[in-house]
């Protein structure tokens, strides 16, 4: 639980602690960021990292942000695109070889009595499948939960791998610039600062919208199909 409140005290307040952090490792907060990208998008397990927040906050930071001290936080743009681009196309390609290798036994696991892939997500995750096909790799990267478990999905039903990576690639570039260029270009204006928190759960209901959509044209249909019954 202490962790959850960590992390959701990280997600709500993303600003605050990437300008300490990159005041305080310097250079190293690339590699850091570069793992909090890989890890949400490599490991099934890990599903809840802040993904779009963060990549809307890099690109905020990229552009330099002014502290309470007067000092300046500030990160190179063409070094976090390239890089986070890199992390999420490798974090998907790992996600995918552990679903085509080690996936159905995954499903099985459990900590205590609670599976370790909670199998209500990857039921989500299919259905964008059905509905999208292969380009399910590229929209769910917009979406919070179900693109972490995309590439997993994926690697289950054993999609051609050269199908795979072409999906993966494209979805990245469109994932990483579009966010963080956002950030880049809008997440210093005044009343974006000012309404940080707002933002960025903003930014998590546009991702969200993809899945309410799906949820609802799927209640929709078989209200209609049970009618024509």
């Amino acid at each position: 639980m202490e962790f959850l409140q960590t992390v959701l005290d990280f997600f709500l307040n993303l600003d605050k602690h990437l300008f300490t952090m990159i005041m305080d490792y310097g250079s190293w907060i690339y590699l850091i960021l570069f793992l909090i990208i890989f890890v949400e998008t490599g490991l099934v397990v890990m599903p809840f990292l802040p993904g779009d927040s963060l990549l809307f906050a890099a690109g905020t930071f990229c552009a330099g942000v002014i502290g309470a001290t007067g000092e300046t936080a500030s990160l190179n743009l063409w070094l976090i695109l390239a890089l986070l681009t890199v992390a999420a196309i490798l974090g998907d390609t790992l996600n995918y070889y552990l679903g085509k290798n080690v996936g159905l036994k995954m499903l099985g696991l459990k900590i205590g009595d609670k599976q370790l892939v909670n199998p209500k997500y990857i039921d989500q995750t299919q259905a964008f499948y059905s509905k999208n096909g292969p380009k399910t790799i590229i929209i769910a990267r917009f979406v919070p939960i179900v693109r972490t478990f995309a590439p997993f999905v994926a690697g289950i039903g054993s999609m051609n791998y050269s199908t795979f990576i072409k999906y993966n690639v494209i979805g990245a570039v469109v994932w990483v610039w579009s966010l963080t260029l956002m950030g880049y270009f809008f997440g210093n204006l005044p009343i974006v600062q000012e309404n940080f928190e707002t933002v960025v759960f903003g930014i998590i209901g546009i991702s969200l919208l993809p899945m309410v959509w799906e949820y609802v044209n799927a209640k929709f249909l078989k209200k209609k199909n049970n009618q024509t019954l």
